[in-house]
This record gives C-alpha cells, structure tokens and sequence, in this order.
C-alpha cells in the first residue's frame, strides 16, 4: 500500500468544477444539487482503499454534523473500474449502506472530474464555500490505517472556521492510496 500525497491543483478561492455525474443506481447529481446552503464538501474516495476504509465511518458522522450546519456533502469515486471492479456501483451500494453514508456517493467513469479538482488519491478532500469557492483542501486527521482512530479533526476544525467567516489554516496534504487511472489517463500532475 504506497502512500501517495493530494497535490492541490485548485488553490484557495478558486471555484468548484461543476459536475453531472450518476451514482450506483444511475440517478444523475449535479454540483448545485449537492451543495449546501453554507457550504460543500467534496472527497475523491472509493471503496477498496485502506485509508478510505480507515475514515469512512467517520466521515459518516463528521456529514451528518456538517449536514446540520448547512454544509453538505459528496463523495465521487473515479476508479478505473475496469482493472478494479471492486470499487464498482453495486459494491457501492454496499459500502455506503456499511458506513452509514447518507450523502451522494457519485461515479466519474471518466476521471475527468477528478483531474478538474487536481484529486490525486483517496481519499482527497475539497470545502467549499456557501458561494463555491474553495475555502480548505487538506487530510481528514493525521491518523492513517493502524495508526490511531480516525476523528476528521482538521476537516471539523476547516468547517468550523469557514463557518465562522474566517480562512481555515492551510491543510496537511490529503493521504491514501493514488486514484487508479485508466492507462493513458494520467493526468500531467501524477506520478
């Protein structure tokens, strides 16, 4: 399992890309109908990755909180599904029901969403402001797969303070496993 670092390709206050994508069961999601009131959280995730395994119960329950607070969110996985049909939409299915993700869990078959947002692992988290611009893009917590139990401190502390109407401190880089391109797909950011 290479570790691999987010290399933030939107910089802060750039505005989110706009998106159109399905989830598992086909039902097609656009940026404006997940976006919250107050603000978004975008994670590039899928459902094999260790780091993703590691949060994913936590990032049910960090949703929920935000969800409260107006900021809503969304996951996109953009796994080559054909070498990893492990992380394909009835396996999607079942992993959100596991973790109790009650938000969009949307497919990028194309991959092109996840090079618009310079995502380059998963998990690779993106907040965004009630007007869509990006207000933080770091880790989750500085926990990782058998090193401590994942809290989401740096993404709660991020919303907190955006919240707050201040700028959330420059993030750590996100953590995890690299996005898994189609050959020929990598974008010029990765590798």
């Amino acid at each position: 399992m290479a570790e691999v670092l987010s290399t933030f390709e939107l910089k802060y206050q750039d505005c989110a890309p706009g998106f159109e994508l399905p989830d598992a069961r086909g039902k097609k999601f656009t940026l404006r109908d997940v976006a919250g009131p107050e603000g978004t959280i975008v994670v590039f995730a899928c459902n094999h990755c260790p780091f993703v395994i590691h949060l994913a119960k936590e990032l049910g329950e960090l949703a929920k909180e935000a969800a409260v607070k107006g900021v809503n969110t969304v996951v996109i996985n953009s796994n080559d599904l054909k070498n990893y049909p492990q992380d394909g939409p009835e396996e999607m299915k079942v992993f959100e029901k596991q973790y109790g993700w009650d938000f969009p869990y949307l497919l990028d078959e194309t991959q092109m969403i996840a090079k618009q947002y310079g995502a380059a692992c998963t998990p690779d988290f993106y907040l965004f402001d009630a007007e869509g611009l990006l207000s933080y893009s770091g880790q989750f917590d500085d926990t990782r797969p058998g090193r401590g139990t994942a809290t989401g401190v740096d993404l709660r502390s991020a919303v907190d303070v955006m919240l707050s109407g201040n700028v959330p401190k420059k993030g750590l880089p996100s953590s995890g496993c690299n996005i898994k391109w189609k050959a020929g797909n990598e974008p010029r950011y990765f590798g």
